[in-house]
């Protein structure tokens, strides 16, 4: 029997946990989940016969290596910040490693240890980053094969409340984490590429730089760039390409309503405000505006922002209650945290609502003098309220990957990201076969 140990127990494992367990008779696995929060392992171990539960503090150096020794894969689902020690035991004990998170410097650093033990470790093979990889990489090499010059990349990627329970003004629900929707783009100007220039987004400007697209059946779509898509010229080969550009996808006129909260400065965390507890929905939102003894707060922030009263980004804003006498009732809380306790109360998902991903690339190339432009696209539905979108599009591609190092599949070692064709090609296939399937098209080239 071979050995897998799944470091983490939190939502985001429920897919991939199914999967093993499905696979795990034929396969000849025994799995091993292990969490700081014993009831959610066992939760999630359920009464499988292949499947153990186990507390594990994974600060615990003694307790970390006893686990890891004993098996053949480990699949950490840990924050980013926690994988290196994990990293650095499988490594040392010579277990192959599958994380969907970034990698990150310390992480990175760690290639050439990887290599010499000869330990595969694949990161970012979620859903983004990591079905991103895996289809764009099949089309770029796709187009590298038959001689074309690459001219311009895009690729988008939104976690989105499904159409049939898309039922409030801003047509947006939480499907994942609510303080990294409330943070998003924070921290940093936006880097990209087009038509050779270089271009930078100030944080205040951000929700005003959109892009929109058309995805099939589910319509038109807006995207806001993500923070550095610089990067991702070298990781896919493209050093050279005019445009590049990364973002995130949400329904028209999201961006344009949030950005009210960046210009007022709901979505800062940086600092405390003081009796947060005692102030009101209504008194947090008057913070940020000028006095006025004469004007509401409503007046006020029309007057402030230039916006028409009757525009729907009222009726967006109010419907959310920000102006309502609701007690905050949260101490020491910063602006971004009483934002996101607001949000809370109305973009929470209902048990009975189905959330989406929509990815979108765009790859625009030059072949034998004439230009030409491919566009990819995948919308994934949730099942229910454990079988979201999310938890399968991120679960889902960290299993299969696990299956295809265990099986001989995928061998090459060292750190790395799904961008070769030995892990893309049986990844791809098989998420087909669970309903992840990309439909692509050829357009008539546009530039910009």
């Amino acid at each position: 029997m071979k050995k897998i140990l799944v470091i983490g127990a939190g939502r985001s494992t429920y897919s991939l946990i199914k999967y093993l367990k499905q696979h795990s008779d034929k396969e000849g696995w025994k799995i091993t989940i292990a969490d700081f929060n014993l009831e959610w392992a066992q939760e999630k171990a359920g009464d499988h016969p292949n499947t153990s539960a186990v507390k594990l503090d994974v600060k615990d150096d003694e307790e970390r290596k006893a686990l890891i020794r004993d098996v053949d894969l480990v699949i950490s689902m840990l924050p980013a910040s926690m994988h290196v020690s994990v990293a650095k035991d499988c490594i040392t004990y010579k277990k192959n490693m599958v994380t969907a998170s970034y990698i990150s410097p310390e992480m990175e650093a760690l290639d050439e240890d990887a290599k010499k033990a000869g330990v595969v470790m694949i990161n970012e093979i979620g859903v983004d980053p990591g079905i991103d990889h895996l289809s764009a990489m099949k089309v770029l090499d796709e187009i590298r094969e038959k001689g074309g010059k690459m001219l311009a990349f895009e690729s988008f990627t939104g976690g989105l409340v499904a159409p049939e329970s898309d039922n409030n003004p801003w047509n947006y629900k939480f499907t994942w984490n609510p303080r990294n929707v409330v943070l998003a783009g924070a921290g940093g100007a936006v880097k990209f590429i087009q038509e050779g220039q270089y271009k930078y987004i100030p944080y205040h400007q951000l929700f005003r730089r959109i892009e929109f697209m058309e995805i099939g059946e589910y319509g038109r779509f807006e995207g806001y760039a993500n923070r550095d898509s610089l990067r991702y010229r070298r990781v896919y080969g493209l050093e050279n390409i005019p445009t590049i550009y990364r973002g995130t996808l949400r329904r028209p006129g999201f961006s344009r309503a949030w950005d009210v909260f960046v210009k007022l400065g709901m979505t800062d965390d940086s600092y405390v405000l003081e009796d947060s507890e005692n102030m009101t929905f209504r008194d947090f939102t008057n913070t940020f505006l000028a006095y006025n003894q004469h004007d509401s707060v409503e007046l006020k922030l029309m007057h402030y922002l230039n916006i028409p009263q009757d525009s729907v980004l009222m009726d967006k804003l109010t419907w959310l209650g920000i102006f309502e006498r609701t007690k905050v009732g949260i101490k020491n809380a910063t602006p971004a945290q009483v934002l996101q306790h607001i949000l809370e109360q109305k973009w929470t998902m209902d048990p009975d609502d189905h959330d989406m991903i929509v990815m979108y690339h765009k790859f625009g190339y030059e072949l034998n003098g004439e230009k030409h432009m491919i566009e990819s696209s995948m919308v994934s539905i949730g099942r229910n309220s454990k079988e979201t979108a999310m938890a399968r599009t991120v679960g889902l591609p960290v299993a299969i990957a696990a299956k295809n190092i265990l099986n001989g599949n995928i061998t090459t070692p060292g750190v790395q990201i799904p961008i070769t064709k030995e892990i893309y090609t049986p990844m791809l296939e098989e998420l087909a076969e669970h309903e992840i399937i990309f439909t692509e098209r050829e357009l008539e080239y546009a530039g910009y």
